[in-house]
């Protein structure tokens, strides 16, 4: 009897076990070479139920009933529908992921490439992760057509500006939008201190799944007023069901100056210094300038000077080997139900001059959860603190490089105590700063939404977001009294400042997804709402007791302080509409209204529309046998884009109060109503080719644009009797015009891979109207009429009189009506010479080419960078080479002087006090080709990572900015000193530090 219960109970236990694997799968996935894949998704289609596989690519998953089909996915491979079809045993095999399948974000949802009938542009966060600066922005430089990256000098953590398709303003801002998960982020400078600090440096960039540029109006015109100047959002890294899975990547290397310039030695210094003293036009014929000789005036100016010291400036003004380490910890993963990525970030920077260094803290969380079948909520979240220790008196002649302007026969030490930096210099010695100051901005950054998903029935899902971006920035500046004399104070000066920018918003919109026999149609429509605040404060205080007392608290005199604050907001109702037509006919229509605190009373609200078609052509019957031809794409686009004043109560009558008379309090008027005031408003067409040849290894895009900007903001100059000098209005036009190309290619296929992008732009700016107003800004910038924005405007430079040495400049002899009656004449007097349009600080085109190589665990990128046409003006090359007008050191070129009658040379004869001018003379190409990254790297096999017990272990190395080629005679071209003269202020060098060359090598583990 017991053998009978036992049989019959195992009978039961194999028939349960048989009727149990029935309902489960199991199997492999590999790629198309056959190498397994670990993180593969395996969800049953319809349902929530799903699992990975692991680092051998295996998977097993228990089927619920019904089940028919396993949607297989993983990063950069193409999704796959696998029937199950009774099968308990299903292996899989993946194909890379075609560029024309990749998922675009659009704002407010999303396409596929193929049916985009708009342009945008898109940088995967994998393309720019582990790069060595300190923001994105710097990361993506020249990897997406059209979008020129510039830095305004190699400081860490400053400014940066971005110009999609050009300048569309002339005097508001020019810089795009910035949307995060959703949330419209803080972008703008928000130093109130000397020089520009970069808040986007405040994102940890290696938290990005993908970086998305709307470049035409039909992909950012669904941002309405702001997006003239395009849209550039950014996706962060979400978790995905599956086991917990960490990575740590850590990497440590070091920065040097791209390039070193070249100046006078000691004793060279010494030579040329007193020929040009011998030359100079004051001298009398007891040999004397005002009744010194060269030795008196040295001895004055010059302190400690003698023949035999030699001080090499530059390299004082340099970090030798500037640290630089990172590291990053995430951990990602989750179930059917819920699922979350985090990370901790450290990056510690020091800068390539003295006193500059950057380090950030950040942390992130991404939650999801799906609560129902139906209702799906989740939160991005991020914190981070960034701490920059700037150059004191960040600006103008007080940089560090400004060390350079020191003759190298003074020297840095005080020859009566060697111990001691020598104060005594012909300029303020900037090594002083060292120890008896300090320049610090601190910022403390929130940023995160929160966001719930309901599909209210199949098709139609109603969404709705609300994010916050706190920025809280402390900026405190110290000098005691050994420097701050330099200030005006001869017993210490410290200043703090703090900013609170606030802003919040909250987007509600709903989606419909339908298909209707050959057609399919997606639907959005919603509102979004948006709030800034700015709070700010200041307070100065003078007179410490000593040098060990550096915080305001000691300070015997509070002498200034300030407090402000400001807001606007923005209420937006927008819509779009995609459809698509037997996959081959696209037409997408796209509409915003917003209401801008910041306009007039009667131009609250602008209308923002836009249209775009496209045609498939490669779908139609009369191209299927094209040979070669795997995808065409016609496209165009036309819409209307807006933007808005750089300050929030531009359309308003303004009072100030202050200080009236003896003390007592009193209010001013400060600021000219205008109640018509509104958006500057830019119309854009784009005309543009998306096509594919051999299967798709090689796809590309060729788009045309013309943008037309209308009713600049401009301050126009207004009748004194108004009691105003000028107010704030809509005048002027300006256009865009231009061109891009991209090509991307697999040039082979199978275990060797090598892939190649290549874009290029080319883009024409032209202001066409400004009402007859000349506006200037940087050392010799203009915007005028019927000229590119920000062109140099100064004496054209003849070269030298061959008899004499004199400095010539082009003499246009004018008659009486204005017009030029001898253009070859030339004159000595610069006073005499005509002031002319001399050069464009704006680029002809620019261009990037990445290559990426992988084989037997090795991987390799080679990415170049390019700038071509325009010209850069050295601002200090009026004291670098005028021939020592002064006593200023000189750039090594200066040795090429004009000596002898017949002497041929552009550089003029050496001159005591003679000093030179502004002119052409200083205008060089800026043109340039970075070898911008190379990243070589391996990733050990499989069976030694088994081993250890991870699953995965990679070793790199990357270089950054590692070789430049350019003519420009200045440490590098890719400079904008002047950060105060806005958008016309362009391509200025004024002891402007160069680009950073870093080196750096890690290593990345997953387990």
């Amino acid at each position: 009897m017991k053998k009978e219960i036992l049989f019959t109970l195992s009978f039961m236990v194999c028939l349960l076990g048989s009727l149990t694997a029935q309902n489960r799968a199991s199997g492999t996935v590999v790629d198309e070479n056959g190498e397994t894949l670990e993180g593969a998704t395996i969800v049953v289609q319809g349902t929530t139920t799903g699992t990975f596989t692991n680092a051998e690519g295996v998977y097993s998953l228990q089927l619920p009933e019904g089940a028919e089909v396993l949607v297989v996915s993983y990063v950069g491979y193409q999704t796959q529908d696998v029937e199950i079809a009774g099968r308990t045993t299903i292996n899989i095999t993946l194909v890379e992921n075609l560029i024309l399948d990749e998922v675009v974000i659009t704002g407010f949802g999303s396409q596929i490439k193929r049916d985009l009938t708009g342009n945008i542009a898109k940088v995967s966060g994998e393309a720019i992760e582990g790069v060595p600066v300190t923001s994105f922005e710097s990361a993506i430089q020249g990897r997406a057509a059209g979008v020129l990256v510039s830095q305004q000098n190699g400081k860490l953590g400053q400014g940066i500006n971005i110009r999609i398709r050009g300048s569309a303003s002339v005097t508001a801002s020019n810089e795009p939008l910035y949307v995060i998960d959703g949330v419209v982020i803080t972008s703008q400078d928000q130093s109130s201190l000397n020089g520009a600090t970069n808040p986007l440096a405040d994102i940890n960039f290696n938290d990005i799944e993908s970086i998305e540029i709307l470049k035409d109006a039909s992909a950012a015109a669904i941002y309405g007023s702001r997006a003239s100047n395009g849209v550039v959002i950014l996706t962060t890294k979400r978790g995905k069901a599956g086991r917990t899975q960490f990575s740590v990547d850590y990497k440590q290397g070091f920065s040097q100056p791209t390039r070193l310039r070249e100046w006078l030695t000691g004793p060279e210094y010494n030579q040329l210094w007193e020929e040009a003293y011998q030359n100079s036009e004051f001298l009398d014929d007891d040999g004397l300038v005002f009744g010194l000789s060269g030795e008196e005036w040295r001895d004055r100016r010059i302190p400690g000077w003698n023949d035999g010291n030699d001080t090499d400036w530059q390299t004082e003004a340099f970090q030798e080997n500037a640290g630089f380490q990172e590291v990053n910890v995430s951990a990602s993963g989750g179930t059917d139900k819920s699922s979350f990525y985090a990370s901790a970030s450290y990056l510690d920077q020091s800068g390539i001059l003295i006193y500059n260094h950057f380090d950030r803290v950040s942390g992130r969380l991404n939650l999801d959860h799906k609560a129902t079948s139906k209702v799906n909520f989740g939160m991005n979240m991020s914190f981070a603190r960034t701490r920059n220790d700037r150059l004191p008196d960040d600006n103008s002649f007080s940089t560090p490089l400004q060390l350079i302007a020191l003759p190298s026969a003074q020297p840095i030490n005080d020859p009566d105590n060697p111990e001691e930096l020598f104060d005594r210099t012909v300029y303020f010695n900037g090594k002083l700063y060292e120890d008896n100051t300090f320049f610090q901005t601190s910022v403390y950054r929130t940023l995160g939404n929160v966001y719930a998903n309901w599909e209210i029935i199949p098709g139609l899902n109603l969404r709705s977001e609300f994010g916050v971006d706190f920025l809280s920035q402390n900026e405190e500046q110290y000098f005691n009294s050994r420097v701050a004399r330099n200030t005006g104070e001869p017993n210490g000066f410290g200043e703090n400042t703090f900013r609170h920018t606030l802003n919040f918003t909250f987007n509600n919109f709903a989606t419909y997804d339908v298909t209707f026999g050959q057609s399919s149609l997606n639907l959005v429509g919603g509102m979004s709402f948006q709030e800034s605040t700015n709070n700010f404060g200041s307070v100065e205080g003078r007179n410490f007791p000593n040098d060990d007392f550096k915080k305001l608290a000691s300070a015997a005199e509070i002498s200034g302080g300030t407090s402000t604050a400001s807001i606007f907001n923005i209420v937006s109702y927008f819509t779009r509409a995609n459809y698509k037509f037997a996959n081959k006919y696209l037409l997408s229509l796209s509409a915003r209204v917003d209401g801008d605190s910041r306009f007039g009373r009667d131009e609250r609200y602008g209308f923002f529309p836009s249209g775009s078609i496209g045609w498939i052509l490669s779908e139609e019957e009369f191209m299927t046998n094209v040979p070669g031809l795997s995808f065409l794409k016609l496209r165009a686009s036309y819409g209307i884009t807006g933007n808005t004043p750089t300050t929030n109560f531009p359309s308003r009558g303004l009072w100030g109060g202050g200080a009236a008379f003896a003390g007592s309090s009193g209010i001013d008027p400060t600021q000219s109503p205008n109640p018509n005031l509104k958006w500057e408003t830019t119309s854009q067409l784009d005309v543009g080719i998306d096509f594919g040849l051999l299967k798709d290894r090689i796809t590309g895009e060729l788009d045309y644009y013309i943008k037309n900007t209308t009713d600049l903001l401009l301050n126009v100059n207004v009748p004194s009797t108004t009691g105003f000098l000028s107010q704030l209005r809509n005048v002027g036009e300006l256009e865009n015009k231009g061109f891009e190309i991209v090509v991307n290619s697999r040039n082979t296929i199978g275990k060797f891979k090598w892939n190649t992008s290549l874009n290029f732009a080319r883009n024409q700016n032209l202001i066409t109207n400004l009402d007859g107003q000349v506006i200037e800004g940087g050392f010799i910038n203009r915007a005028v009429e019927n000229e590119p924005i920000g062109v140099f405007f100064a004496p054209e430079y003849a070269g030298v009189d061959p008899e004499n040495g004199d400095a010539l400049f082009f003499l246009n002899t004018m008659d009486d009506d204005g017009n030029i009656i001898d253009e070859t004449g030339t004159t000595n007097d610069i006073n005499e010479a005509e002031r002319v349009v001399i050069g464009n600080p704006n680029p002809d085109f620019i261009y990037g080419m990445n290559n990426t190589f992988t084989f037997a665990g090795f991987d390799l990128s080679i990415f170049l960078q390019g700038v071509y046409g325009n010209e850069v003006y050295n601002g200090g090359g009026v004291f670098q080479m005028d021939g020592f007008g002064w006593f200023d050191n000189q750039d090594v070129r200066i040795k090429n002087r004009w000596q002898n009658p017949g002497d041929q040379t552009d550089i003029p004869q050496l001159r005591f006090l003679g000093g030179a001018s502004e002119s052409s003379r200083f205008l060089d190409d800026g043109s340039y080709l970075r070898l911008k990254t190379v990243t070589l790297g391996y990733s050990l096999p499989e069976s030694v990572v088994d081993a250890i017990n991870f699953s995965s272990v990679r070793i790199y190395a990357t270089g950054q900015n590692l070789m430049t080629f350019t003519n420009y005679q200045g440490w590098d071209p890719e400079v904008n000193a002047d950060f105060t003269a806005g958008n016309i202020g362009l391509g200025n060098d004024f002891y402007s530090a160069p680009q950073a060359k870093t080196l750096i090598f890690g290593i990345k583990v997953g387990f």
